[in-house]
Parts: C-alpha cells; sequence; structure tokens
C-alpha cells in the first residue's frame, strides 16, 4: 500500500463526510507544504502524511461541537491509522507530532512537524484561503459582524503560528493588508 496516496484518500473521505475542512483549504495546505518540504530538504513523505492527517477529525469535531476536541481526534485516528503501515518509530512519531503541533500549542520536535504548521497557516492569512473562509462562515453564522470577527481572529491566531521566516515573509504583506481591509469594514 501507498501510504501518502492511503492518507490523502483517507482524509478527503472525511472531507466528503463531514464537509470540513474545505477542498479549497485542504488543496492549499497540501501544497504549500509539499513546496516548502522540497525547498527546505525536509522528509516530503512525512510532509505529506502529516499534512493529510493534521486535521483529519476537524470535520466530525465541528458536526460533534467538540472543535476544541479536533487535534486529539485527529491523533487517535490516525494513529490507528499508522499501524497498517510498516512505519518505524521515528517516522510515526514525526507524523504524529505534525498533528499535534499544528497549531503550535506543542514543540515542534521536527522540521516537518513547522512545516505542516506554516502551511496550515496559508488557509486562512492567503487572499485564497482568506476568501474561502469567509465563504464557509457566512453559511455558519447568520451575521456579517460576526464572520468577520471569527475571520480575524482566526487570521491572527494563524499569524501568531508563522515560525518559518519563508513564510513570514511570503504572508506578511497579505496579512496586514487583509487586517486593513478588516478595520475598514469595521468602520
Amino acid at each position: 500500500m501507498d501510504i501518502i496516496k492511503e492518507s490523502k484518500n483517507y482524509a478527503l473521505s472525511e472531507i466528503d463526510r463531514y464537509g470540513s475542512p474545505t477542498l479549497v483549504h485542504f488543496g492549499i495546505s497540501e501544497q504549500k507544504a509539499i513546496a516548502l518540504a522540497k525547498k527546505l530538504g525536509a522528509d516530503e513523505m512525512i510532509v505529506r502524511i502529516g499534512v493529510t492527517l493534521m486535521d483529519l477529525k476537524l470535520g466530525q469535531a465541528l458536526k460533534e461541537n467538540r472543535l476544541q476536541d479536533h487535534v486529539s481526534m485527529s491523533i487517535d485516528a490516525s494513529e490507528i491509522f499508522l499501524k497498517k503501515f510498516n512505519l518505524d518509530k521515528k517516522a510515526r512519531n514525526k507524523i504524529i507530532n505534525c498533528i499535534e503541533a499544528h497549531h503550535k500549542q506543542v514543540a515542534f520536535n521536527c522540521l516537518e512537524a513547522e512545516i505542516c504548521a506554516n502551511a496550515d497557516c496559508y488557509r486562512f492569512i492567503h487572499p485564497r484561503g482568506f476568501f474561502a473562509y469567509l465563504t464557509l462562515l457566512g453559511k455558519r453564522y447568520e451575521s456579517f459582524d460576526e464572520c468577520l470577527n471569527q475571520a480575524e481572529a482566526k487570521l491572527d491566531e494563524k499569524n501568531s503560528i508563522l515560525s518559518l521566516d519563508i513564510c513570514k515573509k511570503e504572508l506578511n504583506n497579505y496579512y496586514t493588508t487583509l487586517k486593513d481591509f478588516i478595520t475598514d469594514s469595521k468602520k
């Protein structure tokens, strides 16, 4: 079995079942993570698996009103999934760190985890991801102000997670511009 293909299929089946993360967000973080892995010389297999599994149970957590548990749910499901493959302990631990550290509430134990966390930030700071998020929020909230406040909170959260200079440099202008637009929208 091809573990990269199987992890992506697993993640896409969860998205199909629960509707989250959106395919736009999934694609943004996956593409950016792969590009960063190549550019920074990280283990591309670990990054590809980690980025596909990091929000594996996000949709289910949202449906069950357990958003705060989505990381632990994703870890639990991923640990079961990874047992089907002949991975050494070091690789398995790196993949789990990609999942548990993508909100930077747990330390990065490897470059691959840092790459996944930074790639996740593009979902909310890059214009394509930001506007996709606004579309999603429009379905969740009745109030424009609620949508805008939630989008700004997520924008700030993800900006604070950025740790790789290459990503900070690439996203800084977008972050500043989006913050200015949000400020103007609140006037």
